[in-house]
C-alpha cells in the first residue's frame, strides 16, 4: 500500500489549512500521514511513497521550522528516496518563489519527482499587523490544495509515479 506523507508548518494557519485540505482529499486516494514539520523525521520520509511540503514564506524564505525539517533529515535520507514524487505549496503574504525555489532546491539534492506544479496561496498581508494575524485561506484556494492532494495521492494508488 502506498503512502502520501505531508510535512506543514504554520505559525498563523494558512499553512496549515491549506496541508489539512490536502490531507483530506488525498485519504479518499491513498493512505495519507499529515505532519508538523517539528514532529517529522527521517523514518517518516523513507516510510512514505511520495509527499507534498507545505510551508509560509517568511522574509522572502521558507519558514525556519520548516528548514529545521530539511536540516535534519536531509543527510539521513540522501540516497534512499530518490525519484520519488513530491509537490509543494507555499503561503505566502505577497510572493512565494523564493520559498518555492528553496524547496526545489532541496528536492533537487534528495533527486526527487517534481509531479506537479507549485502552489503559491498569496494572502496579500502586508503590514505588521495583517502578518502575524491568524489566516483564514479562501474556499477557491483550499479547492486547489485537495485538488493536488488528491492528484498526488492517486498518481501514487495508479503506480503513475
Amino acid at each position: 500500500m502506498t503512502e502520501l506523507l505531508i510535512v506543514y508548518h504554520s505559525k498563523t494557519g494558512g499553512s496549515r489549512q491549506m496541508a489539512e485540505a490536502a490531507a483530506t482529499a488525498a485519504e479518499g486516494e491513498a493512505p495519507t500521514v499529515l505532519k508538523p514539520a517539528a514532529e517529522a523525521g527521517p523514518e517518516d520520509l523513507l516510510r512514505a511513497d511520495g509527499y507534498i511540503f507545505c510551508a509560509p514564506e517568511n522574509l522572502a524564505a521558507i519558514a525556519g521550522v520548516m528548514k529545521d525539517f530539511f536540516d535534519r533529515c536531509y543527510y539521513p535520507v540522501l540516497g534512499q528516496i530518490e525519484a520519488k514524487p513530491y509537490a509543494q505549496m507555499v503561503c505566502a503574504g505577497s510572493d512565494g518563489t523564493n520559498a518555492v525555489r528553496q524547496i526545489a532546491r532541496i528536492a533537487q539534492g534528495w533527486r526527487l519527482r517534481e509531479v506537479q506544479e507549485p502552489l503559491i496561496v498569496c494572502t496579500h498581508a502586508q503590514t505588521p499587523e495583517e502578518i502575524l494575524a491568524e489566516k483564514t485561506i479562501a474556499e477557491e484556494e483550499l479547492a486547489k490544495c485537495r485538488d493536488l492532494g488528491q492528484a498526488l495521492a492517486a498518481g501514487l494508488s495508479m503506480g503513475a509515479f
